[in-house]
C-alpha cells in the first residue's frame, strides 16, 4: 500500500486502465503483460531501479492491474503502487534472477495460470527493451495452449495525451532544464574539462528548481565538441573544452521520471559564417514547423514545413525532427509512438507532447536548438523560456 503522497490520484490510474482496457478490446486480447517500466509506472505507480530484472504489471478486463518482480522489490512496490490489495503485488524468488537454469517467466507463466489465463489471448510487448527473445520463448512453452500476440506499444499510445497532472509535471522539468542551461553558459569556458562541465549539469539537474526536485533523465547528457558534434549520441570525456569549436548539449529535466528535453548550442570564440548560416536556416525553419503544430493537423505537417524551409536554405536533415515525450525510464525518453516525420499521419490533439528536435551535422561540428511542445486547444505552446539560438561565449 503506498506509504508517502502518490504521483496521481487513484481516479487518474483508473481512467487509465479504462483507455487500455478498450485497445485490448480491439485487439481482442484478454490480458496484456506489460515489462516497459514507463509503462508500468503509467498503469499502476510503480517506480524504481529495478528493471534491470524482469518485472511486469498484468492488465486483464476486470479488477486492478497486478504487480509481478522479484520478492525484494515487493516493499517497493507497497510504496508506490496505487493499488492496495497484496494479491496484486507478486515476487518471485531470488533463485529466479540471471540464473541460467531457471527463467523468470517460468513463474510469470505459473501466476497466469493462477489468474485463469491459462488458454487466453494475451498481449505482450514483443519490440521493448526489456523483453527478450529468452522471455519470449519461455512464456510460449509454459503456456501451450495460450495465444501470445504482439501488443507492442498498446499501452505507449494510450499515453499520448496527457493529463493536467502529467504537464504540470512537464512544466516543472521544463524549469529544471532552463536552469541546467543557465549553468552551462555560467562556467563553461576553454580549458574546462568536459566531465566537470557534465558534473555541473547534473547538479544543476538534480538539484530542482522553483522548490521542484530533480529526477533522473532517462538519457545521460550528450555533450560533443568540435569533429565529435558532428554525429549524435556521443556522451563526454575529460578532453578540455576549446576556442573555436561548437558543442551541442542534448539535455533533459525531469521530475517524477517526466522528461523534458531541450537541445542549446554552445560556440567558445569567434563564430564561422556557416554555423550563423546553420543557425539562420534552422531558425527559420523551426518557425515554419511550429505554425503546424496545432490540433487537427498530422504529425508530418510539421516535419514538412520545417525540412521545406530548411532544403530551401541549403540545408538536410535525413532524420526525424521530433517524438512524442513524457514519463520515461532509461534508455529513452520518448515515447516510440509518433514521430515528426514524412508519412507520419497522426493526428494532433490537445495536450500531446514534443520533443521538436530539428538538429543538424555538419563536417566538423553540430548544431541543436530544439524545444519541448505542448499542443494546446487554438495551437501550441513552449514548454522552456530558454532564448533560441546559437549561444556564444569568446
Amino acid at each position: 500500500m503506498t506509504t508517502f503522497e502518490a504521483n496521481f490520484t487513484k481516479g487518474e490510474y483508473q481512467r487509465r486502465i479504462v483507455k487500455t482496457r478498450k485497445a485490448m478490446s480491439h485487439k481482442g486480447l484478454d490480458a496484456i503483460v506489460v515489462c516497459d517500466p514507463s509503462n508500468i509506472s503509467w498503469l499502476s505507480g510503480y517506480d524504481g531501479w529495478s528493471f534491470y530484472v524482469y518485472q511486469a504489471v498484468i492488465l486483464t478486463h476486470e479488477g486492478d492491474p497486478v504487480w509481478w518482480g522479484r520478492a525484494m522489490d515487493t516493499l517497493g512496490a507497497r510504496r508506490t503502487v496505487f493499488m492496495d490489495d497484496d494479491a496484486c503485488i507478486r515476487g518471485y524468488d531470488d533463485t529466479f534472477v540471471q540464473n541460467p537454469e531457471k527463467h523468470p517467466m517460468t513463474n510469470l507463466a505459473g501466476l497466469l495460470k493462477e489468474l485463469g489465463l491459462e488458454k487466453a489471448r494475451i498481449g505482450v510487448e514483443m519490440d521493448n527493451y526489456y523483453y527478450s527473445a529468452a522471455a519470449h520463448a519461455t512464456l510460449v512453452r509454459e503456456l501451450p495452449d495460450a495465444r501470445i500476440a504482439d501488443a507492442t506499444a498498446l499501452v505507449n499510445w494510450q499515453r499520448a495525451v496527457k493529463s493536467e497532472r502529467e504537464i504540470e509535471y512537464m512544466q516543472r522539468a521544463a524549469r529544471i532544464v532552463e536552469v541546467m542551461h543557465e549553468r552551462i553558459l555560467e562556467v563553461a569556458e576553454p580549458g574546462m574539462r568536459k566531465n566537470d562541465l557534465v558534473a555541473e549539469i547534473y547538479a544543476a539537474g538534480i538539484r530542482g528548481a522553483h522548490g521542484y526536485w530533480g529526477d533522473y533523465p532517462a538519457i545521460v547528457p550528450m555533450a560533443p565538441s568540435g569533429l565529435d558534434a558532428t554525429a549524435p549520441h556521443l556522451t563526454w570525456d575529460d578532453r578540455p573544452m576549446e576556442t573555436g569549436e561548437s558543442t551541442f548539449f542534448e539535455i533533459a529535466g525531469a521530475h517524477r521520471r517526466y522528461q523534458c528535453p531541450q537541445s542549446r548550442t554552445l560556440f567558445l570564440g569567434e563564430v564561422p559564417q556557416k554555423y550563423r548560416d546553420a543557425e539562420s536556416a534552422v531558425l527559420d525553419a523551426i518557425e515554419a514547423g511550429l505554425e503546424q503544430a496545432q490540433p487537427g493537423n498530422r504529425a508530418e505537417d510539421i516535419a514538412n514545413a520545417f525540412n521545406a524551409v530548411l532544403n530551401k536554405a541549403g540545408f538536410e536533415k535525413d532524420s526525424r525532427c521530433g517524438y512524442a515525450i513524457g514519463i520515461s525510464y532509461p534508455p529513452d525518453w520518448g515515447e516510440r509512438t509518433i514521430s515528426f516525420r514524412r508519412g507520419d499521419m497522426t493526428v494532433l490533439e490537445p495536450d500531446m507532447t514534443f520533443h521538436f528536435m530539428p538538429a543538424l551535422w555538419l563536417d566538423d561540428g553540430g548544431l541543436e536548438i530544439t524545444e519541448p511542445i505542448r499542443i494546446t486547444e487554438t495551437g501550441h505552446e513552449c514548454f522552456c523560456t530558454t532564448p533560441r539560438k546559437l549561444f556564444v561565449k569568446t
